[in-house]
């Protein structure tokens, strides 16, 4: 009889437990969820009402009442349209682009036995802007940069060129303008005067830090040949050192790569017509001290054809005029 007592009572005592134990859990269970409750609420208002004072950098917004949501990362934001209007989502500012970009490659190798198609060229570079334009997403160029390609009759050269030299430029992180300087007519080609041309019409689209005069057949070899504004007229072809003299009659210096990376290979193709030699070019290099004052930006005189804008670059085409006549030798 007393084993049975004992053990009634010790069930009774078990089941006092589990019933405090289930007790103290539901206890715990409603005092844990109501200060969760609590802290949510409080990040919630703090969240909408204090948000702009944590990012003071500058507004992102997006169109047809699309507000953008913050995740905890300034780099990742979901979108949602029943987000409050007036709740405005602040980013960090982009960091200014590196000297030296760390994504180049170095030696390239240059081709042109491949079909190339202007398709091609869009395809592989969808970040460039109508009219040749780009800036790097990731950082803030430090320069914006003009590149003037006289031209004419050259479509096959410059899809080569548009193909190499959009993703070495984007590499080098510049904010850049490709500016093809097309002369109108079949006249006597004036590379010098499309240059000059070239830097007027493009200070009509937009204001740039520097220029670069390159031609359409020639590809440079090494991406670390920075296409960058410098303090001296920099030669980036060093091969192919024609002009210099106009530069050190200023009392300007002649800066350049080094020779592991200045190389560049051209596109052979045959001398067009109306593009022979000059035979006074000995003569007007030796006079250049005295002309160059009157020749040049100050009496340029040429009439503007046509300005288009293609996805991959900028087509300028002037009517340069007729030159006089160049005295027969002998």
């Amino acid at each position: 009889m007393s084993r049975l007592m004992l053990g009634k009572t010790l069930e009774r005592i078990c089941k006092a437990v589990l019933l405090l134990c289930l007790v103290h859990f539901l206890i715990m269970t409603i005092f844990y969820l109501d200060i969760y409750t609590q802290r949510f609420d409080i990040f919630s208002r703090f969240n909408t009402r204090n948000f702009s004072k944590m990012h003071q950098y500058f507004n992102i917004s997006k169109p047809n009442g699309t507000s953008l949501t913050f995740l905890g990362n300034e780099d990742h934001f979901v979108s949602s349209r029943k987000l409050d209007h007036n709740l405005t989502v602040t980013k960090k500012p982009l960091p200014m682009c590196p000297d030296v970009p760390p994504g180049l490659v170095g030696r390239l190798l240059i081709e042109f036995n491949s079909l190339m198609t202007m398709e091609k060229v869009q395809r592989e570079n969808p970040d460039v802007r109508m009219g040749g334009k780009y800036k790097p997403s990731d950082c803030i160029a430090k320069q914006r940069v003009a590149i003037i390609i006289p031209f004419r009759h050259r479509e096959h050269h410059l899809k080569f060129w548009l193909h190499y030299l959009h993703p070495i430029l984007r590499r080098q992180k510049i904010n850049y303008g490709i500016y093809i300087i097309n002369q109108h007519g079949e006249g006597m080609f004036n590379r010098a005067k499309l240059l000059n041309i070239g830097y007027m019409e493009v200070l009509k689209d937009e204001e740039y830090d520097c220029f670069v005069f390159s031609d359409v057949d020639l590809i440079p070899m090494d991406d670390r040949n920075l296409y960058h504004c410098y303090d001296q007229p920099r030669h980036f072809a060093i091969a192919m050192d024609k002009f210099g003299f106009r530069i050190t009659l200023k009392g300007m210096k002649v800066s350049r790569p080094d020779s592991k990376i200045g190389k560049y290979r051209m596109i052979k193709h045959e001398r067009d017509k109306h593009n022979e030699p000059n035979p006074q070019r000995f003569t007007k290099i030796q006079n250049t001290k005295v002309t160059m004052k009157q020749d040049g930006i100050n009496s340029l005189k040429y009439k503007l054809v046509n300005v288009a804008k293609y996805p991959m670059y900028t087509n300028i085409t002037v009517d340069i005029g007729t030159p006089p006549p160049r005295p027969s030798r002998g």
